[in-house]
């Protein structure tokens, strides 16, 4: 079996924890460990291998966090890199062109938490054994109280052998989307309704029949798209912008499972969140002393107040009334609007090569702490409107400038001139970490050309 692990979506209702550069399925939240990597984890245990669809962004990030599991086995893993999301039906149609027909494929959010492992176990394989005689299997998580974040699964009513603890297969008779809060609750007091998990399983050749059937576009225009696909290395392939854009965008639900017939639904008592807001969060994290949740390391007091949600990051602040934290996405969507970097990194951006720390962002000048790491270099580039001052504090670093190359070890430095073809190489075996002055204009992180790129990016 292969597991399908969707690494799309910003969890934009975890900011600003959470940013487009840097999603909640990437933040260590949970004793150093990621949402990905947890995904990653529960489902080696389970699958043969796995295929990871995610933009070019996240892969370097899904990328880093699976090297520092050392016994990691890359010959599992394959990577479908998209230029552009087209939500999750041409996500999933790409990953089973990539699959043999009869492969069975368990497609997983990288973004939940699933605390019970045995009972995931369970209904895992009561989901291959519905799968093997064709059908498409989805998990619908027991719906305990009416929430208005999740969309809803309605199954046939009949009698089952739930209640006596024996995982079983329903079938669905519809998909409905986030309801208000009278819905829902009419939803969860019928016994019949669960939260869309978003998580599946099928067979590849299953799902791209009915793909066809009902959403042929899709089909057609996936299968053009894997056809031209980039192959970078072995095992990593990426889809042009141009055949991306060319797939309509739809999710696996409204594309294939409200249409289908041969859908049936696991009830899943697996203790799952989607952790889709910070109140969600806070069920999952300890309190202190004070009952409060606190993640941050820098000293906060507050003063007869309760019931909030403070989020400091060096960068933003949130403060919300607990309950409300829905509108998260409101205040994100005007920050968007008004053309914020806000939504898309942190102060703290990673890179393929490294990362780089904001410290100072003036109109004028950027003042950033940068760190490559061992055996990796920044690609040939060039900007058109500022200029660099290059300070190296540790390692030694090797530096293209025009023509020259040069070695930089601590408290040396260069100068590179606005226009000028450079680049930043780390041949030693410790990181290098350097003080980069931008002065110019204009420092955004879009005047970049580059030239020659270790990594293939655009």
């Amino acid at each position: 079996m292969i597991n399908v692990i969707l690494c799309g979506g910003n969890g934009t209702r975890l900011w600003p924890v959470s940013r487009t550069l840097m999603p909640k399925q990437f933040v260590k939240l949970f004793n150093e460990e990621s949402l990905f990597q947890l995904t990653v984890e529960r489902n080696n245990k389970l699958c043969d291998k796995n295929i990871i669809v995610s933009n070019t962004e996240q892969y370097f990030l899904a990328l880093d966090q699976l090297e520092e599991r050392g016994d990691y086995n890359f010959k599992k893993s394959s990577f479908l890199l998209e230029p552009v999301g087209r939500n999750t039906a041409p996500a999933i149609a790409l990953a089973c062109f990539e699959a043999q027909k009869d492969e069975l494929i368990l497609v997983t959010p990288s973004d939940h938490l699933i605390k019970d492992e045995v009972e995931y176990k369970k209904v895992v394989k009561k989901a291959k054994e519905l799968a093997l005689e064709g059908n498409l299997v989805t998990f619908g998580i027991t719906a305990k109280f009416p929430e208005t974040g999740f969309g809803y699964i309605e199954a046939e009513l009949q009698n089952s052998n739930e209640d006596k603890g024996e995982v079983v297969g329903i079938d669905v008779k519809a998909f409905h989307e986030k309801p208000d809060f009278d819905t829902a609750k009419k939803y969860v007091e019928a016994g019949n309704y669960y939260w869309n998990s978003g998580m599946f399983c099928f067979k590849a050749g299953v799902f791209l029949e009915e793909l066809k059937k009902h959403s042929p576009k899709i089909y057609e225009m996936s299968k053009v798209a894997f056809e031209e696909k980039q192959d970078i290395s072995e095992n990593i392939f990426r889809v042009t912008r141009e055949d991306m854009e060319n797939i309509p965008s739809d999710s696996i639900d409204y594309a294939v499972m409200e249409k289908s017939t041969k859908v049936k639904v696991i009830p899943a008592n697996i203790n799952w969140s989607d952790l889709g807001s910070f109140e969600a969060l806070s069920e999952e994290i300890p309190n202190d002393e004070n009952n409060n949740l606190v993640m941050t390391k820098k000293f906060t007091a507050m003063i007869d107040v309760e019931d909030l949600i403070v989020v400091d990051t060096k960068d933003a602040l949130l403060i919300s009334k607990k309950g409300s934290s829905q509108k998260i996405k409101a205040v994100v969507n005007k920050l968007k609007e008004e053309g914020s970097h806000l939504p898309d990194i942190h102060m703290t951006a990673y890179r393929p090569w490294g990362s780089y720390t904001v410290l100072e962002d003036t109109p004028g000048y950027k003042v950033k702490s940068i760190m490559v790491k061992p055996g990796k270099r920044l690609s040939l580039q060039k900007h058109y409107h500022r200029n660099e001052h290059w300070i190296v504090v540790s390692g030694t670093a090797t530096v293209t400038v025009g023509e020259k190359v040069i070695l930089l070890r601590p408290n040396e430095s260069t100068y590179i001139k606005m226009g000028e073809v450079h680049r930043l190489e780390n041949a030693g075996k410790i990181p290098v970490i350097m003080i980069e002055a931008q002065v110019g204009e204009y420092t955004g992180e879009d005047d970049i050309v580059r030239l020659e790129d270790d990594f293939k990016r655009d």
